[in-house]
C-alpha cells in the first residue's frame, strides 16, 4: 500500500516522532512518501535524520505554475466551489488564502496521480488538512487526519475537514471527546492512536553513585505556554527551605531571554542550565542522567506530550502538570507525579519529595518504564494506523 504521508514544515524539532513512524510503516511494507506544505528553516531541526528527510519530501509550496494556473481559473468543480464558499473568513486576504489552498491541492493531486498514492495522511488539522480535504475533492485519494491538540489550536472549520475523512485519529481521549461534543462524529471515525517513541532507544541506565547533585530536566520548545517560568519560581521556593536543584532546559523558542531574565531575577543562574535544541541521541543521553523529568505547561495545545513519554521510557521519574492527556498516561503517584496548572507550591512540594525520597523515585522510574513499554512504543501505535489505512 502506498501512503501520502503530509507534515507541515518537515523536517522540524519536534518532528522525530514521524520520522519514527514512517520508518514503523515501512518496516510492516507499506511504501510511504513524504509530503510537506512548505521548507522550513535548515536550522529548525537539529536531529541525525534531517538532511536525508529533506531529501526525501515533496514540498507543495510555492506551487508549480500550472497547478497555480488551475487554482486561479474563475470556474471550479462544484463541490470546490462549496467547500471554498463555506470557509471562515472575508475580504481579500481571505480569498488569496484560499486560492493557495486550492494550488496546494492541485499540486498534490498531480503528485499523487503521477506516485499512484492509495491514501492520503495528514498528521495536521490545521491549513494541511484543507490541503487535503481540497484534494480529495478534486479526485484524488481518500484521506485521513491526526489530531494533535485541542480544536481551538488548529484554526477553524474542522467540521469541513473532517466531512470526508476516511477517519480522524487522536492522540487522547479526552480530544475524542472533545470532538465528539463538538462536532458530533461517532467515535468509530475517532480512534485513539498515540503519538509513540522508540522504546528499544530510551531505555534506563544505571544513575551514577557518586551524583552529588539532584537533577531535574525540561525538554520543551521555550514557548510561554510551557511554563518554564512557574518550575523556576518552584526551583527559589526550594532554596528558600534549603533545597537545591540543578535544573537542565533542552528546547529554543521566542521565551528565552524572559527566562534568562527569570533565571537572573530568582538568583538561579548557579543552578539552571539552557542547553538549546538537542538532537534525538543528546535528549536521550540528558534524561538518562536526570532525576525527575519536569514539564508544567498550561493552557491549550498540550496534548499527549512525546518527552513525558520518552521521559517515562528512560526510566526518569516525570512531574507534569495535568494537561491534555497527561493524566491518561500517568497514574498520580503510581508511575509519575501530576500538579495542577501554574501551581508553584504543588509542583515545589513535587520536587521536594522526590529529592527526600529515593525509594519513591525508583518506584515511580520503574512503572513508568512498564507503562511505556505497554501503552507508548511506536511500532505498536504505527500498526494501529496502519490498520486504519487498510480499512
Amino acid at each position: 500500500m502506498r501512503i501520502g504521508y503530509l507534515v507541515p514544515e518537515f523536517p522540524g524539532q519536534t518532528h522525530a516522532f514521524f520520522w519514527r513512524e514512517v520508518q514503523a510503516l515501512r518496516e510492516m511494507g507499506c511504501t510511504v512518501d513524504w509530503l510537506s506544505t512548505r521548507a522550513p528553516d535548515p536550522a529548525a531541526c537539529t536531529h541525525a535524520f534531517a538532511d536525508e528527510a529533506r531529501r526525501q519530501t515533496r514540498y507543495l509550496f510555492p506551487p508549480g505554475v500550472w497547478a497555480a494556473v488551475r487554482a486561479a481559473q474563475p470556474r471550479l468543480p462544484q463541490s470546490v466551489a462549496d467547500y471554498l464558499a463555506k470557509l471562515s473568513g472575508v475580504g481579500l486576504r481571505a480569498r488569496l488564502k484560499q486560492r493557495a489552498l486550492l494550488a496546494a491541492a492541485f499540486g498534490l493531486l498531480d503528485y499523487c496521480v503521477a506516485q499512484k498514492v492509495e491514501h492520503l495522511h495528514a498528521h495536521s488539522c490545521a491549513n494541511a488538512a484543507h490541503v487535503a480535504a481540497l484534494c480529495r475533492l478534486l479526485g484524488g485519494p481518500p484521506y485521513s487526519l491526526t489530531l494533535h491538540g485541542d480544536l481551538d489550536v488548529y484554526g477553524t472549520d474542522h467540521a469541513l475537514k473532517f466531512k470526508n475523512a476516511a477517519f480522524v485519529s487522536v492522540v487522547t481521549y479526552a480530544l475524542q471527546r472533545q470532538v465528539v461534543e463538538r462536532l458530533g462524529l461517532h467515535q468509530e471515525l475517532l480512534p485513539v492512536i498515540r503519538m509513540g517513541v522508540d522504546t528499544a532507544r530510551f531505555v534506563p541506565v544505571a544513575k551514577s553513585a557518586n551524583a552529588s547533585k539532584f537533577t531535574a530536566v525540561t525538554v520543551a520548545r521555550l514557548n510561554h505556554t510551557k511554563g518554564h517560568l512557574y518550575a523556576l519560581e518552584a526551583l527559589a521556593a526550594l532554596n528558600r527551605q534549603g533545597v537545591e536543584i540543578e535544573y537542565k532546559i533542552a528546547g529554543a523558542g521566542p521565551e528565552r531571554e524572559n527566562i534568562e531574565r527569570h533565571i537572573k531575577d530568582l538568583n538561579l543562574s548557579r543552578q539552571v542550565t539552557l542547553l538549546g535544541n538537542l538532537g534525538e541521541q543528546a535528549v536521550g543521553q540528558l534524561l538518562t542522567q536526570a532525576d525527575v523529568f519536569l514539564l508544567t505547561s498550561f493552557g491549550l495545545g498540550e496534548a499527549a506530550p512525546v518527552s513525558v513519554m520518552e521521559a517515562m521510557a528512560s526510566g526518569t521519574p516525570v512531574i507534569s502538570s495535568r494537561i491534555g492527556g497527561t493524566a491518561e498516561m500517568i497514574d498520580d503517584g503510581v508511575d509519575g507525579l501530576l500538579v495542577s496548572q501554574k501551581n508553584v507550591d504543588e509542583i515545589a512540594a513535587a520536587l521536594r519529595r522526590l529529592v527526600l525520597s529515593p525509594e519513591l523515585r525508583e518506584q515511580l522510574a520503574a512503572a513508568a518504564r512498564a507503562r511505556a513499554t505497554r501503552e507508548f512504543d511506536f511500532r505498536q501505535n504505527a500498526a494501529l494506523l496502519f490498520a486504519r489505512f487498510k480499512k
